[in-house]
Formats: structure tokens, sequence, C-alpha cells
């Protein structure tokens, strides 16, 4: 069992797990530019394990969200278990 996080706004209606085209779509017409600013933040290497990278891109998350001062970013999560999801909260 594992949990899966995304960056998110709070003014985007759409699921970034099941609707991510959408959700994207949304995010830059509106500016937020969310998943670039998360790979800006997020220090991923190619050496790195999907388990390490997931880490780092939850703390770049959580960095993201520390320092928001406009309170617009939430961190939404789903946990897994051999890719079925389970529960989909909002952090």
């Amino acid at each position: 069992m594992s949990n899966d996080c995304k960056l998110t706004t709070f003014d985007n209606p759409f699921d970034p797990f099941e609707e991510f085209d959408n959700w994207f779509l949304f995010d830059v017409e509106k500016g937020y530019n969310s998943c670039s600013r998360l790979m800006r933040i997020a220090n991923i290497t190619d050496e790195m394990s999907q388990e390490e990278t997931d880490i780092e891109i939850e703390r770049a998350i959580d960095e993201i969200i520390k320092y928001d001062f406009m309170n617009i970013y939430k961190k939404v999560t789903r946990t897994t278990t051999t890719n079925t999801t389970e529960n989909i909260k909002e952090g």
C-alpha cells in the first residue's frame, strides 16, 4: 500500500488523478502552471528509484504549500494497493 499525491489548487474542479487532461488545461489557463512549479522545486535525478522520486515529489509539494502566501495550493492524496484506489483525501 502506498500514497500517491498531487499538487492542485483550491479552485480547480477536476481530479488530477482521474481527469488529468481537464485538470491540466484548467491549471495552465489560470496561469498556475503547477506541474512546472513542482518540477522546479523537486530535486529528482535519473538515479532515483520510484519510491525515492515519490518521496521527493511529496516533499516538494509540502514546500510549495508551506510558502504559498496566497493560499491557492493544496495536496490531494490517494492510497493505492496494487494499482487499485482505496480512498482519496485532501491534505
